[in-house]
């Protein structure tokens, strides 16, 4: 394997904190529409009416987080991966070793939240991913390329096949709404999940070709020093591309119908992602003075990326599901500005939540019992 130039460990772990930050809680600024729609996860293969003010700014906001932030978080997975594969060799330990507990863990916490919680969990998807990224991580540059470009040939056909068969006439996106989500107990939704195994579960599967891709890209850019304080040229390359081909190709998708319902959550928003790799680091490097308020809660987030992602998750249905408050149906008529509304109280309270944790301990609570239950075999 070539060596390729790192970053110093505190900055480059600094810049990761704040990137994964913004990453989770840009999750949620995707979940977010499912978690308020009444009529439940069906909602999401809705396309949005354009027209009102109301319509137009839902459109754009549904635009501004559609899959963009979880390629951003399977990048951020990748390079993640390539940390602990670093570890090991300086260790000098064996390879994928002890990893595939993590990820059979991570496998775990996923299946828990997805009958739990959420219909669209993705750490299921991630840890199957891991697996197989775990014994591509060491090979040579060009057997990695190799794996990249199957994997996205594979991806992309997929997605070609599916939206030709959604303009042809022969599929379509609508989902059937489902009463229980409005006023179901949640009971009957964990039931509900159980039942619908197969059409909950179809994303986390057919997206695993995408995240092997951008596993092995992530890992790929932090070798080639994303976060390095001299890796500017390649964080321009990446806004560059990122922005100036993903954004106006994306900007078609998102107002062209449903039929391109696939090509917009799935295709364009990883080459977005990109040029949010690039930006984030670029605007932390030309910050001169402390962090402020905003950046120390991303880092705090970034820092309990899977409580976080699970708790907010957690707090939404409590919020928006018939079993909780149910705003998703007292206040439908005040869409979309409740619902970015409750999107920036959530993340405000655990950046704020996140950072007072951190001050009384090391870890987030989900972080603590996933690395007691890590080493709990080792002892």
């Amino acid at each position: 394997m070539t060596d390729l130039k790192q970053a110093p460990t505190s900055s480059r772990i600094a810049a990761i904190d704040v990137v994964r930050g913004v990453a989770i809680l840009g999750t949620l600024g995707t979940n977010i529409w499912i978690f308020t729609d009444p009529r439940g996860p069906s909602g999401l293969l809705s396309a949005v009416e354009t027209g009102t003010i109301a319509a137009n700014v839902e459109a754009t906001l549904r635009f501004l987080a559609n899959g963009k932030f979880l390629a951003l978080l399977t990048l951020l997975f990748g390079i993640g991966l390539e940390l602990q594969y670093r570890s090991a060799l300086r260790r000098r330990g064996r390879w994928p070793g002890w990893y595939l507990w993590r990820a059979a863990l991570l496998f775990g916490e996923g299946l828990l939240h997805y009958v739990l919680i959420f219909e669209f969990d993705v750490l299921m998807s991630y840890a199957v991913t891991s697996m197989l990224v775990a014994y591509l991580i060491g090979r040579s540059g060009r057997a990695i390329r190799a794996w990249t470009i199957t994997m996205i040939s594979l991806h992309v056909a997929f997605i070609s096949v599916i939206t030709l068969a959604l303009l042809s006439g022969h599929a379509s996106m609508s989902g059937t709404p489902s009463e229980v989500f409005a006023s179901g107990s949640y009971l009957d939704q964990v039931a509900g999940r159980l039942a619908g195994w197969s059409t909950y579960r179809a994303e986390a599967i057919f997206i695993i070709p995408m995240s092997v891709a951008l596993f092995l890209i992530g890992a790929r850019l932090h070798r080639a020093g994303v976060f390095a304080p001299d890796g500017q040229r390649l964080r321009n390359r990446l806004m560059q591309f990122g922005f100036g081909v993903g954004v106006p190709l994306n900007l078609l998708t998102a107002y062209a119908g449903p039929d391109w319902f696939m090509v917009d959550r799935y295709i364009l928003p990883p080459i977005i992602a990109l040029g949010l790799l690039g930006l984030i680091p670029t605007v932390l490097a030309a910050m001169r003075s402390a962090p402020g308020l905003l950046q120390r809660g991303l880092t705090a987030v970034g820092r309990t990326a899977l409580s976080c992602y699970v708790f907010q998750n957690l707090v939404a249905t409590i919020l928006c599901y018939g079993w909780g408050l149910g705003l998703a149906t007292r206040f439908d008529w005040a869409r979309p500005w409740w619902v970015f509304a409750a999107w920036a109280a959530i993340c405000a309270s655990f950046m704020a939540l996140s950072t007072w944790w951190l001050r009384h301990f090391d870890r987030g609570p989900l972080e603590t019992a996933w690395n007691w239950a890590y080493r709990l075999p080792q002892r």
